[in-house]
């Protein structure tokens, strides 16, 4: 067992990353229903903490755009 894989299950449960599965049998019907879901629980995400998040996002969009110098980066750990 790896290093990380150690240390996250010695985690407390509550930091313990989730895992959703996504069945490959939806139908178009319930894909659709979930994106709604999806886009209902970011604007409610976004009403509440909007405020608090917006300076977070514009600096990781400033870092992200000037890590090259050129445009977006296209490391995923930033």
């Amino acid at each position: 067992m790896s290093k990380s894989a150690r240390s996250r299950s010695s985690a407390p449960a509550h930091l313990r990353p989730i895992t959703v599965d996504i069945p490959a049998i939806w139908t178009p019907e319930q894909a659709l229903a979930v994106l709604d879901l999806l886009d209902d629980l970011r604007q409610t995400i976004w009403t509440r903490y909007g405020s608090q998040v917006q300076p977070l996002l514009q600096n990781f969009q400033e870092h992200a755009i000037g890590h090259d110098g050129d445009g977006p980066c296209d490391d995923p750990s930033f």
